[in-house]
């Protein structure tokens, strides 16, 4: 996007990035390199775990509702920072990802779902290819471990799409965490059962590929109620900032539906169509690097930054205590158990981490308390 607007405009376009201090994380680098060749004037906003913690109530309120990362805490400080410098408008690049099969687990369902033909083997190899080479996805995007039951999704659509399954294990995590009466209640509910009984599966989903179902099912859930709230509109405007998202125009989300998967996801590089089109103001770096979700550093990571003791503190406090639907001691247990998890485990928990410290900070800010 930016490659292209810059072709439009008669001076240099400003180029706001988030910069983070863990090398999976950050893409400074690329941003730069991409701002270089668009002549584009870049402007890096460094962004800690500390900034994380003193930005995260704030954001979260801003929001008003759960979080799986705190993503939306460094989106909060990105919109601050363009205020800061003078900016009311700005192009952002949200809805690519939902309209061309951009994440991780669209790439997964291709290759469970739509391989007709294809070497077993060879399926089986690329699907442990993609894991190794999204580690910021695991328990996020793509699934870890068990999950709870998708046996309604499974009787629809004849399939469970991937980022179904990533859900329903950090169902299946928080589960664990639950108050007894809580549990007896919902434990053996399907949480997507009332999802898929309100939308027009027959005429919506009915012989298209497994993948533009997974797409459609993601755009009336993820992209409205958590992406252009938590990661869009909600923290652009808690600074008076218009984020504008251009390619979520109707006319190019028209024409992107039409084209076949293929043109969305061509072997394992996703994007297929836009990377082509706009090939001639991409560096080779960005038009040939796979797509990774933007996401913050986990605080489970960092036992000893200040984020990390926001989690232990509330967690481990009266703020947890007013939640009615977990069991302070069972969460207690987890957070004494977080040390002996694999880097990998704990990058898999943090979604849970981070739903519970948001609970948290709106049962304080709208005296929620039971």
């Amino acid at each position: 996007m930016l490659g292209l607007a810059a072709r439009h405009a008669a001076d240099p376009i400003r180029a706001f990035t988030l910069a983070f201090d863990n090398v999976e994380y950050d893409e400074e680098a690329i941003a730069r390199e991409m701002a270089a060749m668009a002549n584009a004037e870049f402007c890096p906003i460094p962004i800690r775990q500390a900034d994380l913690a003193d930005n995260f109530a704030d954001a979260t309120w801003h929001s008003e509702t759960l979080c799986i990362n705190a993503h939306g805490v460094a989106k909060y400080a990105l919109s601050r920072a363009v205020r800061d410098a003078g900016y009311k408008v700005v192009l952002t690049g949200e809805g690519s990802d939902e309209i061309l099969a951009g994440y991780p687990h669209f790439r997964r369902d291709m290759l469970l779902y739509d391989s007709d033909g294809q070497d077993p083997a060879a399926i089986s190899s690329l699907l442990g290819q993609l894991d190794r080479s999204n580690p910021v996805s695991r328990g996020l995007l793509l699934p870890d471990g068990e999950t709870a039951s998708l046996a309604g999704v499974q009787r629809a659509l004849g399939f469970a799409p991937t980022w179904m399954e990533a859900a329903a294990g950090r169902m299946f995590k928080m589960q664990g965490l639950w108050a007894d009466d809580f549990r007896a209640e919902f434990a053996e509910r399907e949480a997507y059962n009332g999802l898929l009984g309100g939308l027009d599966l027959r005429g919506q989903l009915l012989g298209r590929a497994p993948v533009n179902q997974a797409l459609y099912l993601w755009a009336k859930t993820l992209l409205p109620g958590y992406i252009l709230t938590v990661l869009g509109d909600r923290m652009e405007m808690a600074h008076s900032v218009e984020g504008r998202v251009p390619f979520l125009d109707h006319e190019v989300v028209e024409l992107i539906r039409s084209m076949p998967v293929a043109q969305k996801i061509r072997g394992m590089t996703e994007k297929f169509v836009l990377r082509e089109a706009a090939r001639p103001v991409l560096t080779y770096t960005v038009y040939r690097r796979q797509k990774h979700p933007f996401l913050s550093p986990p605080a489970s990571l960092n036992p000893n930054d200040r984020l990390h003791e926001m989690v232990q503190d509330a967690l481990r406090g009266s703020a947890v205590r007013n939640i009615p639907f977990f069991d302070q001691a069972r969460v207690v247990r987890m957070l004494d158990g977080l040390p002996a998890l694999e880097p990998g485990e704990q990058v898999a928990i943090d979604p849970i981490l981070m739903v519970l410290l948001s609970a948290c900070v709106l049962g304080e800010r709208f005296a929620l308390a039971a």
